[in-house]
């Protein structure tokens, strides 16, 4: 198996992991009460999910 002919330098080893970062979580707003909330999920404040109760908020 071949041999690397130069160690690799840390920076080059940097630039390579540093390309690899997770990007943030997307967040939709609602506009009825305009808090935020990830998509295509039921949103926890108030229970609704396209437009549709889906779940009961005790209050």
């Amino acid at each position: 198996m071949g041999q690397p002919k130069r160690k690799q330098s840390k920076q080059r080893s940097g630039k390579r992991r540093g390309a690899n970062v997770f990007p943030g979580t997307q967040l939709a707003r609602d506009p009825a009460t305009g808090n935020l909330f990830k998509p295509h999920h039921v949103n926890p404040e108030t229970g609704m999910y396209r437009g549709r109760q889906i779940v009961e908020i005790k209050d």
